[in-house]
């Protein structure tokens, strides 16, 4: 029995000690973006930004004197959210507009109303997203994951395309994840998971769809002043995994304490792609701890025909190809 007790007291002291080198790393590689650049006068769309790293890069941006939109979807965490960085920043220029991005017809009334008011936009980051999600539909027919995550905010930078190229310089973050290298089923006659559904593969796939179409839009808008960026945050203890079953909850409290990131710290990757003049003449690109990830990124999500197939497919299931052009 003592030699029992010796051994599992010795396994202990190597797990703990893997465990503590895990987080030394994990703090030591962390990135941070050193820009200063001021944003006054500058207009930012920032979807999802009530809560986690979209609070944090939307909080960020109002300390550099942006004019700064929430769009979401919960009203009242939203207002929240606006006084809390009013209050934070001193930046009165910090307003909410509603925006369920996992509706089209949510995202079509958002830029309607966003044109009416605003004359210029100079940054859109598309950061809404969620995880964890079980097979589900919208009432538009569309699975929640894949229209959260990428379909909406395929729709909503394109109908905000014309004023972006206007603005130019300008600039479209798109928050993707390095899960997208474990997507081994991206199939564009199931993107709606309805011939085989898995809650991860949901997941990858639609951040997988995330860098394709940054890939996309950056060629279609190279003769443009406009960039696109796609980033990789890390992995962020956030209200992104609320949607895990209960019982993932204690393998997720475990991985959160050691190697998660702060929204804070996760939002550092989409600020650097947003403001530093470092990339400020890159474009299609993917980043992660706030420099170019290029060989972090699938082979996959470098087949551009593929890129070109999910962006035709993407107008012709929102319809922008015909009713919006």
């Amino acid at each position: 029995m003592d030699t029992l007790w010796q051994v599992l007291i010795a396994l202990l002291v190597v797990v703990v000690t893997l465990m503590v080198g895990l987080k030394m790393y994990v703090e030591a590689i962390k990135g941070r973006c050193s820009s200063t650049r001021d944003l006054t006068g500058k207009v930012v769309v920032v979807t999802g930004a009530n809560t986690g790293i979209g609070f944090c890069t939307a909080e960020n941006l109002a300390l550099r004197n942006a004019r700064v939109i929430l769009a979401c979807r919960n009203e009242k965490k939203a207002k929240d959210a606006v006084q809390r960085i009013r209050a934070a920043t001193g930046n009165k220029e910090v307003v909410y507009q509603h925006l369920d991005i996992s509706l089209l017809s949510s995202v079509r009334t958002f830029v309607k109303q966003f044109l009416l008011e605003e004359s210029r936009l100079d940054i859109l980051i598309n950061n809404a997203g969620v995880a964890g999600m079980q097979f589900s539909k919208t009432e538009e027919g569309f699975e929640t994951t894949f229209v959260t995550n990428y379909l909406g905010h395929f729709l909503l930078t394109n109908l905000l395309l014309d004023k972006l190229k206007q603005c130019g310089p300008s600039r479209v973050v798109n928050v993707s994840s390095m899960v997208h290298n474990w997507s081994k089923k991206f199939h564009l006659d199931d993107m709606n998971g309805e011939k085989s559904y898995s809650i991860q593969l949901a997941y990858y796939n639609s951040k997988l769809a995330n860098i394709l179409f940054t890939r996309e839009l950056a060629r279609r808008s190279q003769e443009t002043e406009m960039k696109c960026y796609c980033a990789h945050p890390g992995c962020v203890k956030s209200d992104l995994l609320r949607h895990l079953p209960w019982y993932h909850i204690p393998l997720k409290i475990i991985i959160e304490g050691l190697i998660f990131k702060t929204s804070e710290e996760g939002a550092q990757t989409s600020i650097y792609c947003a403001v530093s003049e470092d990339v400020a003449e890159e474009s299609g690109k993917y980043y992660v701890d706030c420099r170019q990830a290029e060989d972090q990124a699938s082979d996959t999500s470098r087949d551009m025909g593929l890129a070109r197939k999910l962006w035709e497919y993407s107008e012709r299931v929102t319809g922008l190809a015909t009713s919006d052009n």
